[in-house]
C-alpha cells in the first residue's frame, strides 16, 4: 500500500469512527434528511386520506377538483450524488490546525461513505487549472479510497489567476445527466458569473452550496502590521490590523459580500451548508439537517440560500 493511499485509509477509518458513527445516532440512518428531494418521482395524484402526509397535498389540483388530492411518489432506490469541489489556491487558506481545503475532503470522506453504505453511487469532478478531473459516480467502500487517494495525492495549486467557478458548473451540466444530488463544494471566491449556471443546474438536480470559509476571512483582530498576500493572484500588500478604522473597513466588505452571495444562492434556488475551518463537522451537519426538516415542514419545495465569506484580498 503506497503512502497516499495508506492515508487515506486511515482518513477514512477515522471518520468512521468519529463522525459518521455520531451521524449513524443523530440521523437514525435518515441520511435522506440532508438530501431532501432525491430519487423520487411523481407517479399520480389521488384523493386525501386521513394517514397522508399533509405536505404532499398538491394544493392547485385541490383548489381545482374541491376536494384535497396528494402527490404520489416512486422512490429511486439507486441514488447518484457528485461532488463538484474547487481546489484553487483559496481554498489552501486556513488561520488554524485546518485549511478549508482538509474540511472539504473530511466532508466528502463523510457524506460519501454514508451514501456508498446504502447502496448509493458517488462521482466527483475537480477544478484546479479548469475542471480538469472526472471521478465517474460508482458505489463501495474501495472507489470511497480511489476519491480520497486522488484527493489527498494532488498537490496544493501553483495557478495564480482568478477562479472561474462558471467552468466547473458549466462542465458538470454536460457531464451529469442523470437527475442526482450535487454538493458544489467551494469558497465561492470566484470571478462573475457563476450565478446563471448555478441556476441552471438547480432547475434538473438537487443542488446543495457548500460554502468553505475560514473566521480570518470575516474579520480581522489586532495584530499589528502584517503582510498579506492573495493567494489566487500573487499578490502582496503590507496592512496595519492595529487601524480600528481600517478593520471595519474590512467587516464592511465582508457583511456586504455576505448579502450579496445571499441573494446570489437564493435567486439560483439551492440550499447552504456552511463549514468553517474552527467549528465541528458533525454538529454543523446536524444543523443544516435540522433546516432541512424545519423547511420541509413548513412548504415541501421550499428552498433558501445563504451567505458566503470574504476574503482577504478584499482588504486593501
Amino acid at each position: 500500500m503506497t503512502g497516499a493511499s495508506s492515508n487515506a485509509e486511515q482518513l477514512l477509518r477515522r471518520l468512521e469512527w468519529t463522525v459518521l458513527r455520531r451521524l449513524d445516532g443523530l440521523l437514525q440512518g435518515d441520511y435522506r434528511t440532508l438530501l431532501r428531494g432525491t430519487g423520487m418521482d411523481l407517479a399520480d395524484l389521488r384523493e386525501y386520506q386521513h394517514h397522508d402526509d399533509v405536505r404532499h397535498i398538491d394544493w392547485n389540483v385541490t383548489a381545482r377538483l374541491s376536494q384535497p388530492h396528494v402527490r404520489v411518489f416512486t422512490e429511486d432506490r439507486e441514488m447518484s450524488a457528485w461532488f463538484l469541489l474547487d481546489l484553487s489556491p483559496s481554498m489552501d487558506f486556513g488561520s488554524s490546525e485546518q485549511k478549508k481545503r482538509d474540511v472539504s475532503t473530511q466532508f466528502v470522506a463523510v457524506l460519501a461513505r454514508a451514501l456508498t453504505r446504502h447502496g448509493n453511487r458517488v462521482g466527483a469532478m475537480l477544478y484546479g487549472s479548469g475542471a480538469d478531473t472526472v471521478i465517474p459516480a460508482r458505489g463501495g467502500r474501495h472507489h470511497i479510497l480511489h476519491l480520497l487517494h486522488t484527493l489527498q495525492s494532488r498537490p496544493d495549486s501553483s495557478r495564480q489567476g482568478a477562479t472561474r467557478l462558471q467552468d466547473l458548473l458549466q462542465s458538470a451540466a454536460s457531464t451529469v445527466r442523470r437527475r442526482s444530488t450535487i454538493f458544489v463544494v467551494s469558497d465561492f471566491i470566484s470571478e462573475p458569473g457563476w450565478e446563471k449556471p448555478l441556476g441552471q443546474l438547480a432547475q434538473r438536480h438537487e443542488v446543495v452550496a457548500v460554502r468553505l470559509l475560514d473566521p480570518l476571512e470575516l474579520a480581522l483582530p489586532d495584530l499589528g502590521l502584517i503582510p498579506i498576500r492573495d493567494v489566487e493572484t500573487g499578490e502582496q500588500l503590507m496592512v496595519d490590523t492595529h487601524d480600528p478604522g481600517f478593520r471595519q473597513r474590512f467587516a464592511r466588505i465582508a457583511a456586504q459580500r455576505e448579502a450579496d452571495l445571499r441573494q446570489s444562492l437564493a435567486r439560483a434556488g439551492v440550499d447552504a451548508l456552511e463549514l468553517s475551518t474552527d467549528e465541528d463537522l458533525v454538529d454543523t451537519l446536524m444543523r443544516f439537517a435540522d433546516l432541512r426538516k424545519r423547511r420541509s415542514r413548513a412548504s415541501g419545495a421550499a428552498q433558501g440560500g445563504g451567505s458566503l465569506p470574504t476574503h482577504l484580498r478584499h482588504a486593501a
